[in-house]
Formats: structure tokens, C-alpha cells, sequence
């Protein structure tokens, strides 16, 4: 028989079954709280089954060939006295399966079970309880020998059995059988090891003594999760069908493969004794006999055995609650947190809400967090990238400034153009100086060139706004409740940063085309005309070569360079070059010869298209570098204004038109008793969230009133 439990054992193991209810409600995978348990790990021939019998002390889990258990099986023992009247489900008569019409030869009112898919429905039949597991493993997996990861929660009450907890998982399989799935033996493992795996989890692994423990299944998948062998406890069973003269003194003593928890052998029915019904509690003393009676095992008897084991497996759970409870209740309290500030975001329980309050909720907190945003006050500023405000910024000062810097007003403008325009510009007078419409010209052009940055700059600036219009979209916890709200939210703020951007970008246009109006060359920054023609012949004389010296005996010039070489006794005079010389390939000197005879050269029609033929001579060269260098002094004036005003015309009437301006827009598009309703509809995934999070604050609720008991700081293990 059992051992009386103390109170506080039934206490803390009671609390975990609670737990364990609780959780199993709202489905295994909705929490992250792994909760200290037994699984029972084997393969298929192992005698899994027999051991939980014997411990439980009656015949009640379904038997036959190929795999019998095909969903997990959270068994829960619970210790009660004798003779104590069932306690009333819900206050009511208890509704008895099978006994209330005597059916049941072998029922026991002081024995009976529960299953969590049946409440308030008692089997005091446990051949009933056997054939419950059937038809809901059935009713979930089909009949075809599948499996599936949903368990069969079962209570136990009886006075015959410690308080206990074991979860029985399906059995080890190589080769599937009949119409099994072709991927059997992957399905199970990962299965078991879903169970396994967790740190809280006790390994309970059975093998067949009449084996090579090397070649156990169980013990070889526990290895994989707990190599070490801290939190597996070995069960040796068919201890009494080894060879003669054979027994496992060195398995038991930790010299093959060592287990902390040790190992503990046992002795099941035999097949004989199933399908003659023997009752286990003959068994029980037939194991009793044959420890006490071994030559091998006599001496250690009383670590041997089922009650044994049981006791065992009483005391390591109730250690490892103690040690893990703690940390439960850490978790219990984290998840409730999450899911309960979860909650609040999906309108509370029942998603009650008041319209017009929700729009305006949302609308202030939105403008709050985008003009945040620009202004970079954020709290949670990214220490990677740059984001909101100061992405707006690095377009103006770098990419703006940089792309307006790097226009060169001469790469699309050559020294021959220049001169074009120079003699264009003269009209049919030539010109004495450097004339000013050429460089008006020529300026205004270039000018017009910024125009094109200018309207990128706002349209950059336009896609950021953007951008942070995506962030709070989906930083914001009510567009995820209200997909309408959150699209018409999309739609309005997009409208209204187009809407802006028509008069920036007429803005900025203006400013490109206001300084090419008008040049002001009076500008104090700008270089004038003589200054220009002074730096240009610094420039000029510069390199030419040194002027001629004079003779230093007879202390006359040379030749030739007497009044700029037009001295009179220079018999070859060279021919000035004509206004438009380089206009005109040059010509041979000389008449033509008509039938042989001489004949004064004859004027010809000026050509369709006139164009330089010629190289720019002097004159023409100091003009163009005069004209240059006043472009150059001018457009520099100019490059350097657009690049302090276009940013400032752009947060004018686009980024801080938007930051002033928003709400008053939202408001008018949004805050309409006509479309209030529409835009607070709710989507089935956040109806369905809202059911899921309910349930999981409920459960959380529940689980940690039952941490909360007042023995809970002081739990120790009997």
C-alpha cells in the first residue's frame, strides 16, 4: 500500500495538477511556463503501460499491438482517505459512470477518475476510463494509428497511491505498421521531444532488463536532452525473465551508464496474468516475493520494486516543485503582465468602446508622435541609424547641399560657346568691352540648372514624411485592432502631405526663377567688371613670355620690336586679323585665274550656318576668361542662397505646415458621426486575439492564486 503523503506534499504536487489543469485549457503552447513534471519515456515493448498500472494499482490504459498510446497522457495521482464520500462536482450529485448500476463488480467508491475534457463526470469503472482514452484519442487522431500532440488529461483519486503527476507519451517506433503515416518515427520523436527537452521535466526511462541498456531507446534519447544523467531516473522492467545467473547488480550500482537519480528495477504481469485478469495487487506481491527471495537483490529489497519507485518518484517531484516554483511563479506574474497590457490594447474583455473618444485617442496620440518624431524628442532614439527628424535633416545639409555644390556652371558651357554668345550678344555693332548680356545670358541659364535639385530636395523630404507615416502605422497599437481606421488614417495623411507639397514645390520653383530675373550685380559678395578684367590680365601676362631687352652694347632694341613689332624698317609687315577672324578658315592670298587670265578675287555670300573655324585668339580669350570669372563669383552667390533657402522654404510649407496642421486635418476628415462606426470595425484576428488573450489572462489569473497558497515560501519535500 502507499505511503500517507504529508499534507504540504499533497499541497505542492496539488498545485503544479492546478496548474497543469489550468494551462491545458488554454492550450500547452500559449505560455512560455514550462511546469515540473514526470514523462514517461520508453519503447513500445518496454512494459511503459504495466509500470504506470502497477503504481496507479489498478488496470485502466488500453492495451494491444502496434502503438497503443497516441496522445499524451497527463496522469495525475491524487492520495485521499478512506471512506471519505466523493466530494460533488460543482455542489451536484456526482454523475456515476458505470457503478450507480452495479455494472462494475471491482468499483470502488473511494476510488475513481476524472478526465479535464468531462468535468464533473466520474468513472468509477476504470474499464470506462480505459475506453474514454480510446474513444477521445480516436475522436481527435482517426483510427488509423496516428498521433497527435493534444493530451488526455486524467485524475486519479484513490487512497492506494502517493500524489503524483506522470505523463505518458506515446512509445519509441522504428517501423510504421499497417495505414500508420510513412513518417511515424519523426512524428513520435519530435513529439517526445517537445516534452523532453524542457529543463523542468523529469526523464523517466523504461527499458527491458532482458536487453543491452546500450541499446535502450529511452535512455539513449534521454542522453540527447540530459547527457549528463541530472534529471533522468532509470526503471528496469522483465527484471524476472533474465538468463539464469544474470541480474543487473552493475546497472543498478551505476557502472554501465550512471544516472543521478539512479535506477530502479521492477517486475510487471506477466501476459498470462492480463488475460486471466490476475489483479495487480497480486502482482504487486509476486514482485514483492521475488526481490525478497533473489539471491541477487534480497540484501536491497526494499530499494526495489513499485512502491518503492512510486515513493521515489513522490519525493524527487515534490524536490524538483520546490526548487522550480519559485521561478513558476517569476513567469506566472512576466506573462500576466504582457498579456494583460496586451489586452488593454484590444479594448479590454468584451472590446467595449466609445467611438468618438477612440478617434480622438488615436488622432491626438498619432500628431503627438509625428511631430516627436520630426523633432527628434523620442525616447527610444535609435543608436544604429539615423531615423524621423534627422533623416529630413541629412537630406538637407548633405544630400541637398552637396548635389547643389557639385554643379560646374562650365561643364555644359565651353570656352567656343562663350564666345558665340559674346559676339551674338554685340549685335550688328562689335563691341569695345566685355559686354554684360553675354554674362546675363550665360548666368540665367545655369541658374535655372538648381530648379531640378530644388524639386528633388522636396520630393526627398516628401518620401520621409512618408516613411515615418509607415512607422507610426504600425507603431500604434489601435491600427492594428482597426485595419479601416488605420487605411483611412493612411489615406488622409498621404492627401494632405500631397496637398502640401503643390505649394512648396511652386515655392521653390519661384525662388530658382526669381534669381534668374533678376542678377544683381551689385550683390557686396559679387566681383565687378574692372576687378574681373584685372585679375583675368594678371593672369594673361602671367604667361606670356618675359618683354624683349635691350642690347647691352649698342643699347638698341632688336629688330622688329620697335611699336609692338610695326617698326619701319621691318620690310614684311605682318596683316592685323580681321573682327571675325576666327569665324573663317584662312585663304590663300592671290587672284584667280579665268581662261588663263588674272582676275581680281570676287566677294562671296556669307554661308547658312556661321561657325568659329578657328582657335579663340588673344582678345577673344581674355573676354571669355573675363566672362568666366564673373559666372563663376555670381553663381557661387547664388548656389550658396538656394542652399540656405530651399530647405527653409521646404520645412515652411511642407514640414511645418504638417506638424501644425495635421490634427486639424484628421479631425475634419476623420471625426464624422457618419464614419465613426465604420472606421472602428474590427478585424476576426482581433476578435479572435481578444477571445485567446481573454482566456489567457483568466488562466494566468487562476494559476497564480494557486502559487499563492500560504505554505508557498516555506515548501520543503518529505
Amino acid at each position: 500500500m502507499a505511503t500517507k503523503p504529508t499534507g504540504l506534499g499533497l499541497e505542492i504536487v496539488g498545485t503544479i495538477n492546478k496548474l497543469q489543469d489550468v494551462f491545458t485549457t488554454v492550450g500547452s503552447s500559449a505560455t512560455q511556463i514550462d511546469l515540473p513534471q514526470i514523462c514517461v519515456l520508453g519503447s513500445q515493448s518496454s512494459g511503459k503501460s504495466s509500470v504506470l498500472e502497477n503504481i496507479v494499482g489498478r488496470d485502466f490504459l488500453p492495451r494491444g499491438s502496434g502503438i497503443v498510446t497516441r496522445r499524451p497522457l497527463v496522469l495525475q495521482l491524487i492520495n485521499r482517505p478512506a471512506s471519505t464520500p466523493a466530494p460533488a462536482a460543482n455542489g451536484a450529485a456526482p454523475q456515476v459512470n458505470g457503478a450507480e448500476k452495479g455494472t462494475d463488480k471491482a468499483a470502488n467508491p473511494d476510488e475513481w477518475g476524472e478526465f479535464l475534457h468531462l468535468p464533473g463526470e466520474k468513472f468509477f469503472d476504470f474499464n470506462k476510463i480505459r475506453d474514454e482514452i480510446i474513444r477521445d484519442t480516436e475522436a481527435k487522431t482517426g483510427r488509423n494509428a496516428g498521433i497527435s500532440p493534444q493530451p488526455i488529461n486524467l485524475r486519479i483519486f484513490s487512497p492506494n497511491v502517493l500524489t503524483l503527476t506522470l505523463v505518458d507519451l506515446p512509445g519509441l517506433t522504428k517501423v510504421p505498421v499497417g495505414d500508420q503515416p510513412r513518417d511515424i518515427e519523426k512524428q513520435i520523436r519530435d513529439m517526445l521531444m517537445k516534452y523532453i527537452s524542457k529543463p523542468a521535466c523529469i526523464i523517466l526511462a523504461v527499458t527491458a532488463a532482458n536487453q543491452d541498456l546500450a541499446n535502450s531507446e529511452g535512455l539513449k534519447m534521454a542522453r540527447e536532452v540530459d547527457p549528463e544523467g541530472n534529471r533522468t531516473i532509470g526503471v528496469l522492467t522483465k527484471v524476472d525473465l533474465m538468463d539464469v545467473g544474470t541480474d543487473v547488480v552493475d546497472i543498478l550500482a551505476g557502472r554501465i551508464i550512471p544516472l543521478r537519480l539512479g535506477y530502479v528495477p521492477v517486475v510487471n504481469r506477466g501476459q498470462r496474468d492480463i488475460e486471466t485478469n490476475r489483479p495487480i495487487t497480486y502482482a504487486l506481491e509476486k514482485e514483492r516475493e521475488f526481490f525478497d527471495n533473489h539471491p541477487s537483490y534480497r540484501g536491497k529489497s526494499q530499494y526495489c520494486g513499485t512502491p518503492f519507485l512510486a515513493h521515489k518518484l513522490n519525493t524527487i517531484l515534490k524536490l524538483h516543485i520546490h526548487n522550480t516554483l519559485p521561478d513558476i511563479k517569476a513567469r506566472i506574474t512576466q506573462q500576466l503582465q504582457r498579456f494583460t497590457a496586451e489586452l488593454q490594447t484590444l479594448g479590454g474583455p468584451l472590446g467595449d468602446h466609445n467611438s468618438g473618444n477612440i478617434v480622438l485617442s488615436v488622432i491626438t496620440e498619432f500628431t503627438s508622435e509625428f511631430r516627436t518624431v520630426i523633432d527628434g524628442n523620442t525616447n527610444d532614439l535609435s543608436l544604429n541609424e539615423l531615423s524621423g527628424g534627422a533623416r529630413i535633416s541629412f537630406v538637407f545639409h548633405e544630400l541637398f547641399n552637396n548635389g547643389i555644390k557639385n554643379i560646374d556652371p562650365f561643364d555644359q558651357v565651353k570656352d567656343g560657346d562663350i564666345r558665340t554668345i559674346l559676339y551674338n550678344s554685340s549685335g550688328s555693332t562689335p563691341a569695345l568691352f566685355v559686354g554684360t548680356a553675354a554674362f546675363e545670358v550665360i548666368v540665367k541659364q545655369q541658374i535655372m540648372r538648381l530648379e531640378e535639385p530644388s524639386l528633388k530636395c522636396c520630393q526627398l523630404v516628401y518620401d520621409e514624411l512618408i516613411r515615418i507615416l509607415g512607422q507610426l502605422l504600425t507603431k500604434i497599437q489601435a491600427f492594428r485592432r482597426f485595419p479601416a481606421l488605420r487605411e483611412r488614417f493612411n489615406s488622409v495623411v498621404v492627401n494632405f502631405f500631397k496637398n502640401s507639397m503643390a505649394p512648396t514645390t511652386k515655392l521653390v520653383s519661384d525662388m530658382v526663377a526669381m534669381q534668374a530675373c533678376y542678377v544683381n550685380t551689385t550683390h557686396p559678395d559679387f566681383i565687378n567688371g574692372h576687378k574681373a578684367m584685372a585679375i583675368v590680365n594678371d593672369r594673361l601676362n602671367a604667361n606670356k613670355p618675359p618683354p624683349p631687352t635691350a642690347d647691352p652694347k649698342s643699347g638698341k632694341l632688336a629688330p622688329g620690336q620697335i611699336n609692338n613689332n610695326r617698326d619701319l624698317d621691318v620690310e614684311a609687315k605682318k596683316e592685323e586679323p580681321s573682327f571675325f577672324g576666327s569665324f573663317f578658315a584662312p585663304k590663300a592670298k592671290g587672284t584667280t585665274k579665268k581662261n588663263g587670265t588674272a582676275t581680281p578675287s570676287t566677294m562671296e555670300a556669307p554661308p547658312a550656318i556661321i561657325r568659329p573655324q578657328a582657335a579663340l585668339n588673344e582678345r577673344e580669350t581674355m573676354e571669355t576668361e573675363v566672362i568666366k570669372l564673373l559666372i563663376h563669383s555670381y553663381f557661387n552667390i547664388v548656389k550658396r542662397e538656394m542652399i540656405d533657402m530651399v530647405p527653409k522654404a521646404i520645412s515652411l510649407t511642407l514640414v511645418s505646415h504638417s506638424t501644425k496642421n495635421l490634427q486639424r486635418e484628421l479631425l475634419q476628415e476623420l471625426y464624422k458621426p457618419e464614419v465613426l462606426d465604420d472606421l472602428l470595425k474590427e478585424s476576426e484576428s482581433i476578435v479572435q486575439r481578444r477571445k485567446e488573450v481573454t482566456s489567457m489572462v483568466a488562466a494566468l489569473n487562476k494559476a497564480e492564486e494557486c502559487v499563492s497558497f500560504p505554505h508557498a515560501s516555506s515548501l520543503t519535500a518529505d
